[in-house]
C-alpha cells in the first residue's frame, strides 16, 4: 500500500473515530481531535505527512468563512458593532505584540519577524467549541453571536498581520508605512470584491433550481471570493467573509425550500471534515516537528510553550476587564449603558479565546524557505508552539468553560425564547393573510382553504400547533390544489419573517430556525 493511500484511510479513520468518541463524552469535537491528533502522530507505522505551504490556507480557509458568515446572527453584531471591531482588530495586534515580545524574549535566536509571525498566528480566536458549550449550557445568544463575530473578523486582521510578517521575513525588509497602507487596501479590496462575487452567486443560483448544481456553487462561493482578492494583494478572508454575510441576507429569498435543506446537510458535514481534518493533518505532522526542534532540551521548549500560551490567555482577560471600562468613562450615552454587561459574562467571553482551524491552517502555511534560499527561522518551533496554544486553550479553557458558566450562573433571561414567539407569529399571520388572498381565486376550495385556516388559527392561539400534521384526505384532485395551497403559503411565511429580520425585529439565527422548519414542512409535500 502506497504512503498516499495510508495517510487517506489514517485521516478517514481519526476523523470518524475521534467525532464518535466526542459525541460519546459529550465533548465539544475539537477537544477530543486536537489531543488524539497529537497522539495519532506518534502510532508506529503512520507516515510523515509533508504539506505544501502554499495551499493549505487556499484549500481549508474559504469553505469555513463563508459558511461562518453566511449564518452569522447581523442584528446582534450591529448592535455590538464597536465592541467586536475593537475586539477584531485591537485585541489581535495587542495579542500578537505581547506574544513576540514574549517569544522574541525568551527564544534565544528568534528574529522579530518570527516572532510577530507567531503572534499573528495565534491571536485569532476560533468560536466552533466555546460557542457549542455556550448553547448547550443556555448561554444568552448576542453574547454568543459576539464570541462568533469576533472569530469570524479576527481573521481577518490576524492574517494582514500575519503576511505582512512573512513578507518581513521572507524578504528581510519592513516598512509600518507599506503595512498600514497594505492593511487598508486589503481590507476594502476584499470587501469590494466580496460584494460583487457574492451579488454574481445570488444572480446565478437565483436562476437555477437543480439542488446539485446550486449546492455546488454555494461550495465553490467562498473559493470564487477568496482567490481573487488573494491574487491582486486584497485581503482574502474579508472577501469571502463579505460574500457569506451577501449570501446570508439574499439567499432566503432566492433558494428553493428543497436545497436549502440539502445544502444545510451538506454544510454541516463539510465544516466538520474540514475542521477535523486540519486537527489530524497537524498530528500527523507533529511527529516531524518535534524531531526537526534542535539546539535545546524538550523541557525548554515545553517552557516556550506555557510562556506563550499564558500571555494568550491573560491578554485576552486584561483586555476584556479594561478596554471595556475604559469605554464606560468616555461614552456615558444611555445606549451605551443598555449594552453594558456584568463581570460574570465579561469573564465567560475573556475565558472562551480558544484557538484552532486559522492558526493551523496559517502554521502550516509558513513558507519553507526564505527569498535567499535559507530555511524559515523556527519554522518547526513556530508549529510547535502554535500547537501547543491551540492543545493549551482547547484543553484548559474548552474543559473548564461550562463550569465557570453554571459558577457564574451566566443564562439566558427569556429574550430568545420571545423572539421566537414573535417569529412563529409573525409567520402565522402572514399565512392567514395569504389564506385570505387565495380565498379569492378560481382555482382553491373552499373546504381546503378553510381547513389551512383552521390549522393555523390554532396556531396563532397556541404556539404549541407549531408540530401539528398536514392531513392528506387521500383524493387526487384535491391534494394537487392543497399542495400548491401549502405553498404559496409557506412562501408568505419565508417573506415575512425575511422583511422582519431586514427590518431587525427578528435574528438572522431566529430567521433561519423558523424558515428550517418551514423548508422541512414544505419538503414533505409530494411537489
Amino acid at each position: 500500500m502506497h504512503q498516499a493511500e495510508i495517510v487517506l484511510i489514517a485521516l478517514l479513520v481519526a476523523v470518524a473515530g475521534l467525532g464518535a468518541v466526542a459525541r460519546q463524552m459529550g465533548l465539544p469535537y475539537p477537544i477530543v481531535l486536537v489531543v488524539g491528533g497529537a497522539l495519532f502522530g506518534f502510532i508506529p507505522g503512520i507516515p510523515t505527512v509533508t504539506l505544501n505551504p502554499n495551499v493549505v490556507l487556499v484549500v481549508f480557509l474559504p469553505p469555513l468563512l463563508y459558511s461562518a458568515a453566511f449564518f452569522a446572527n447581523l442584528g446582534d453584531i450591529r448592535a455590538n458593532q464597536r465592541g467586536v471591531t475593537l475586539s477584531a482588530v485591537g485585541l489581535v495586534l495587542v495579542t500578537m505584540a505581547a506574544v513576540a515580545l514574549i517569544a522574541h524574549a525568551l527564544i534565544p535566536g528568534l528574529p522579530w519577524a518570527a516572532a510577530f509571525t507567531l503572534g499573528a498566528i495565534v491571536s485569532p480566536t476560533d468560536p466552533l467549541a466555546g460557542t457549542e458549550i455556550m448553547r448547550r449550557l443556555d448561554f444568552p445568544r448576542f453574547l454568543v453571536s459576539a464570541v462568533e463575530a469576533e472569530g469570524l473578523f479576527n481573521d481577518a486582521t490576524a492574517l494582514v498581520a500575519y503576511k505582512v510578517a512573512i513578507a518581513a521575513v521572507v524578504s528581510g525588509t519592513f516598512s509600518i508605512l507599506d503595512a498600514g497602507l497594505r492593511f487598508a487596501v486589503g481590507a476594502v479590496g476584499g470587501i469590494a470584491i466580496g460584494v460583487v462575487v457574492g451579488w454574481v452567486v445570488a444572480q446565478v443560483r437565483g436562476r437555477i433550481s437543480d439542488a446539485q448544481t446550486s449546492i455546488t456553487i454555494s461550495l465553490l462561493s467562498g473559493y470564487a471570493a477568496f482567490l481573487p482578492a488573494n491574487a491582486v494583494g486584497a485581503s482574502g478572508v474579508l472577501a469571502a467573509v463579505t460574500t457569506g454575510i451577501y449570501m446570508g441576507i439574499k439567499g432566503p429569498r432566492i433558494i428553493s425550500a428543497r436545497v436549502r435543506l440539502q445544502g444545510l446537510f451538506v454544510w454541516e458535514m463539510l465544516d466538520y471534515i474540514l475542521n477535523a481534518s486540519l486537527f489530524v493533518l497537524v498530528g500527523l505532522q507533529l511527529r516531524s516537528v518535534v524531531r526537526g526542534l534542535s539546539g535545546d532540551s524538550f523541557s525548554t521548549y515545553a517552557g516556550y510553550a506555557v510562556a506563550v500560551v499564558v500571555v494568550v490567555i491573560l491578554a485576552r482577560i486584561v483586555w476584556f476587564f479594561t478596554v471595556p471600562y475604559l469605554i464606560r468613562v468616555l461614552d456615558r450615552r444611555p445606549s451605551q449603558r443598555a449594552r453594558r454587561i456584568g463581570a460574570g459574562p465579561r469573564l465567560v467571553l475573556a475565558w472562551s479565546g480558544m484557538r484552532g482551524a486559522v492558526s493551523l491552517a496559517a502554521a502550516l502555511a509558513v513558507p519553507l524557505s526564505t527569498n535567499s534560499g535559507q530555511p524559515f527561522p523556527s519554522r518547526n518551533l513556530i508549529i510547535f508552539l502554535t500547537f501547543a496554544v491551540i492543545f493549551g486553550t482547547l484543553v484548559l479553557q474548552g474543559l473548564t468553560l461550562p463550569t465557570l458558566i453554571r459558577r457564574l450562573h451566566v443564562v439566558r433571561d427569556g429574550s430568545e425564547e420571545a423572539e421566537e414567539i414573535r417569529a412563529r407569529l409573525v409567520a402565522t399571520k402572514a399565512a392567514l393573510r395569504q389564506l385570505d388572498e387565495l380565498a379569492r381565486e378560481e382555482w382553491t376550495r373552499e373546504d381546503t382553504i378553510e381547513r389551512l385556516r383552521g390549522m393555523y388559527d390554532y396556531r396563532r392561539r397556541r404556539f404549541a400547533a407549531r408540530a401539528g400534521k398536514v392531513e392528506d384526505d387521500g383524493y387526487e384532485d384535491r391534494s394537487l390544489a392543497f399542495q400548491q395551497v401549502v405553498q404559496s403559503v409557506l412562501a408568505a411565511q419565508r417573506a415575512a419573517l425575511i422583511d422582519a429580520r431586514d427590518d431587525g425585529a427578528i435574528s438572522n439565527e431566529t430567521m433561519n430556525s423558523v424558515i428550517r422548519d418551514l423548508d422541512l414542512e414544505e419538503s414533505r409535500l409530494e411537489i
